[in-house]
């Protein structure tokens, strides 16, 4: 009875370390239009046990804000999403969507025009664990 409960725990165990599906780890290279204009930056800072590097930029292009995550790097985790915070952890966030990788350049659109003065801060954070990895805060 004591040897099927121990296997009926590993088979549990296993099943959740290996049902987190982590981001992926392949080196991006995306880019900014030509004619974007940069408005704000900021570097990323992990948190605790977490490498987070890089810088965190805002540009306007077309009338769009975008952000770029430019030589980005983190440590990997399952369900990790992208924020523009009005503090350096999530409380009030704007999702820019799942982190598309964790190294490289990558672009992200951000929805109409957030008040940078309020949202002043790019988190990386797993969603799921409701874990911090790192953040950035953006300054003129």
């Amino acid at each position: 009875m004591k040897v099927k409960a121990i296997f009926i725990s590993l088979i549990c165990i296993m099943a959740i370390m290996y049902g987190c599906d982590k981001t992926s780890n392949v080196k991006l290279d995306e880019m900014i239009s030509v004619d974007g204009t940069l408005k704000f930056a900021g570097t990323f800072k992990g948190v605790g046990s977490e490498n987070v590097s890089g810088q965190a930029k805002i540009y306007l292009t077309n009338n769009i804000y975008m952000l770029k995550l430019e030589n980005f790097s983190t440590s990997n985790g399952p369900d990790l999403k992208v924020y523009l915070s009005t503090a350096s952890s999530p409380s009030e966030f704007i999702s820019l969507g799942n982190l598309k990788s964790t190294n490289g350049n990558q672009v992200y659109e951000i929805s109409g025009t957030p008040d940078f003065t309020k949202h002043k801060f790019v988190l990386i954070h797993c969603e799921r664990f409701k874990h911090l990895f790192g953040s950035a805060e953006l300054m003129k």
